[in-house]
């Protein structure tokens, strides 16, 4: 939605191994993350990078959708779920880590855009 906020995080893990390990863990905060008793992401997209210069080195992209800044400040402080994933990520070789976040200025969902009839 338009007023949600969305966040976007790169990391820079050298090792395969330790990217894969990191896919394993947002797969466990996906299916575990939980405020008030109840899921409250409204998504969490994750994947590799395709190799090209544009990437800078970074080996994970992260994307995950919040309600509200409120739930933002609640998966930062809060949230077991991240807070394990966070000590995980510490654990691995990480050479790096950036993360931005925007509510959509532009907002314009494409139903059936790119398909052939």
């Amino acid at each position: 939605m338009a007023d949600h906020v969305h966040r976007v995080t790169l990391f820079k893990l050298p090792k395969p191994e330790d990217v894969n390990t990191l896919i394993e863990q947002y797969k466990v905060l996906e299916a575990t993350h939980q405020k008030n008793g109840k899921p409250y992401l409204k998504s969490v997209v994750i994947g590799k990078p395709e190799a090209d210069p544009r990437a800078q080195g970074y080996t994970l992209c992260a994307k995950t959708e919040f309600a509200s800044a409120d739930d933002m400040k609640y998966y930062d402080e809060e949230c077991e779920a991240h807070k394990t994933l966070k000590g995980v990520a510490k654990s691995l070789a990480l050479e790096g880590a950036m993360s931005v976040y925007f509510k959509p200025t532009v907002y314009h969902p494409t139903v059936g855009a790119g398909s052939s009839q």
